[in-house]
């Protein structure tokens, strides 16, 4: 069985599983995972052991044909009703990133592309379409950081929230690609770092790993990004997306409409980085995007000894706001880079 480095999402064909890092050990234990079956897939997912837009595109699209080798091959109507009932379960472990839906839509035209075939046929169909989909995240990133490091300066001092980095991709991650780029080209940023309650995402990742590429990073509370733009030390922000409407909204994760306010108010370029693939044309505005809600227990009592709030107290967790595009100086894809008014 062959060795996988240190990269978000990997693929181990002989044994049939998916090799990723438990993002929820993070930063005190790297743990690499290999799983195998449905519900693990699900669990990953859901508990953000993989996490990041592209990211769950990439493993979903694994997932699906992983689930796919074990479902029955005496005839095409069994296989494909068995794989539905898994594709679906799959779909539903995490609502707002469309990259989710998106991969496995694909995945799921793939199979039926090859209905006549034999399923020995479909699967490895399948199997060359996740790989394909692996490959194209790998290139979106590269070519999101181009296109982003055309709009910065050697000595910015750029604000990013969350974690839209390599451990939500398959590279060097999208708000966080031009920061490599610019990185290995001597630019010196200065990168400020969102701690991203209440998972802290900003905090155990992004801080991380670009602490560990030997970058220029300051962490810093959510609350306290405004003292940072009043004080000047803010020339740009970039952030990620989980899903963008057609009309240029876009869901993030919780707390980037505050910061996107902050900036407009202190007249910073806000821009959004993501593939194509984060597009969903199919909803006008971002009053559509469906918003997942957590569990009260993320605010109450992860990361303390002990709860750090009343007994019972009710709780608002939702995982990501809406940005609006009037907020948005501009949209960063791998095919280029979009202004208000949006059209993809």
């Amino acid at each position: 069985m062959k060795e996988i480095g240190l990269i978000t999402v990997a693929f181990d064909d002989e044994a049939k599983e998916i090799i990723i890092i438990d993002q929820t050990k993070l930063p005190n234990e790297t743990r690499m995972l290999r799983l195998s079956s449905s519900e693990e897939f699900y669990e990953a997912i859901y508990l953000l052991k993989v996490r990041g837009a592209p990211a769950i595109g990439v493993f979903a699209a694994y997932a699906a044909y992983v689930c796919a080798c074990g479902c029955p091959s005496s005839d095409f109507e069994s296989f494909y009703a068995e794989f539905a009932k898994k594709r679906d379960y799959l779909n539903s472990s995490r609502p707002t990133a469309v990259n989710l839906s998106w991969a496995l839509s694909r995945m799921d035209k793939v199979v039926l592309e090859h209905k006549n075939e034999h399923v020995a046929d479909i699967l490895a169909a399948m199997k060359s379409e996740a790989e394909l989909i692996h490959k194209e995240d790998e290139d979106a990133c590269i070519a999101i950081g181009e296109n982003a490091l055309s709009l910065l300066k050697p000595g910015y001092g750029l604000l990013t929230h969350c974690n839209a980095g390599w451990l939500a991709t398959s590279k060097y991650g999208t708000a966080t690609s031009a920061m490599y780029l610019g990185h290995e080209r001597g630019y010196d940023f200065r990168i400020y770092c969102d701690e991203t309650r209440p998972l802290l995402q900003g905090a155990r990742l992004t801080a991380y790993e670009l602490s560990a590429a030997g970058m220029d990073v300051t962490l810093q509370c959510d609350n306290m990004a405004a003292s940072l733009m009043a004080a000047g030390k803010i020339d740009a922000v970039l952030v990620g997306c989980d899903r963008v409407a057609a009309n240029g909204d876009t869901a993030n994760k919780i707390g980037t409409s505050g910061v996107a306010i902050l900036a407009k108010h202190y007249g910073i370029p806000f821009y959004v980085c993501g593939p194509m693939s984060s597009i969903d044309a199919s909803l006008e505005s971002g009053k559509s995007i469906p918003i997942e809600m957590r569990k009260p227990e993320e605010v109450t009592d992860m990361w303390y000894a002990r709860p750090m709030a009343p007994s019972g107290i009710k709780v608002y967790n939702p995982a990501f706001d809406v940005t609006d595009h009037s907020l948005i100086t501009a949209i960063i894809t791998e095919k280029g880079i979009y202004y208000p008014p949006f059209s993809f």
